[in-house]
């Protein structure tokens, strides 16, 4: 099975932006990946949210949207599944979430469990999940970690599959890198992380493949690119 990272550009609540961005991710690994995966909150930008609900509720977006049905049916035409944060609105709450859509099928949907996606004064709309379970993908189990959920509560996403972590980070992760690889054999032995590119405020970007607490392959940061990894 192969896997394509995608550290492409991110526009805050610029939906169009990124829809385009992500339909461009298909486009250019049809043929090439099973599945395609994008950062944390890509679909509107991480810092979309105003934390006043009466907006915000405008900038999440539902799974039974008309933007999921896009989606849905990008994934058939293309013939690629895909993997991507966004900003989720569930009746009166809004979560970080990370859904993945397979042959025009949300086939799993994972609302982040830690609270820094968020601001620490936002009222009760914005919520965090509570459970991390793993699912079936093509005969492989995977899971799914958003950003600091695999730092505060890494024991909770133990798993003998494959980990899948996209992130949304602003400080300089060249730095980092060998803690993040560490961070994720906490975890999983095999792991896959995805950061966007963002100009507002800065994000560099970057994928990696990491296998037990190691980097084996990696994009640069600062430039779009796509990272295609058979596991």
């Amino acid at each position: 099975m192969n896997i394509a990272l995608a550290a492409y550009e991110t526009r805050n609540r610029d939906l169009t932006f990124n829809l385009r961005q992500i339909e461009r991710g298909l486009r250019e690994t049809q043929g090439k990946a099973d599945l395609l995966c994008f950062g944390e909150a890509f679909l509107q930008g991480f810092d979309a949210l105003c934390w006043d609900f009466a907006r915000d509720k405008a900038v999440a977006v539902s799974t039974d949207s008309e933007v999921f049905r896009r989606l849905a049916a990008w994934t058939v035409r293309y013939g690629v599944d895909l993997l991507f944060g966004y900003l989720e609105r569930e009746g009166e709450a809004i979560y970080s979430s990370c859904a993945v859509i397979a042959s025009g099928r949300l086939v799993h949907n994972y609302h982040r469990i830690s609270e820094g996606w968020r601001e620490p004064w936002a009222d009760e709309h914005y919520r965090e999940g509570e459970g991390v379970s793993a699912f079936r993908y093509r005969d492989r189990e995977l899971t799914i970690a958003l950003c600091g959920d695999l730092w505060t509560y890494p024991e909770r996403f133990r798993t003998d599959g494959l980990l899948i972590w996209p992130i949304y980070v602003t400080f300089d992760l060249e730095a980092e890198a060998a803690a993040y690889a560490k961070q994720a054999a906490l975890a999983a032995k095999c792991a896959l992380l995805v950061n966007p590119l963002s100009g507002d405020p800065v994000s560099h970007g970057g994928a990696f493949f990491f296998q037990e607490g190691q980097i084996v392959k990696r994009l640069p940061f600062d430039a779009e690119g796509m990272l295609i990894v058979e596991v």
